[in-house]
C-alpha cells in the first residue's frame, strides 16, 4: 500500500487517466474528487463490499440449488 500526504488543491495522478484531487480536508474528513474515464468503475468502499457480499450470496444460492 501506497501511503501519500497531501494538502488541498493537490493531486494524485494513477496512470495516465485518473486523477484524485483533495477538495477538502477537516478534523475528522477529506472529501476527494475523482476523474477517472466513463469506463472506469468508482465506488465507495462500503458500496463494493455490499456488492461482493451480495455476488457472493447468488453463487453460493446456486452451489445450494445444484444449478452449478
Amino acid at each position: 500500500m501506497l501511503i501519500l500526504a497531501r494538502k488541498k488543491g493537490e493531486t494524485i495522478h494513477i496512470n495516465d487517466d485518473i486523477v484524485i484531487t483533495v477538495m477538502e480536508t477537516g478534523d475528522r474528513l477529506v472529501k476527494l474528487g475523482i476523474r477517472a474515464p466513463d469506463a472506469a468503475t468508482v465506488k465507495r468502499g462500503e458500496v463494493y463490499r455490499q456488492i461482493m457480499a451480495e455476488r457472493e450470496a447468488a453463487g453460493k444460492e446456486k452451489e445450494v440449488d445444484g444449478n452449478v
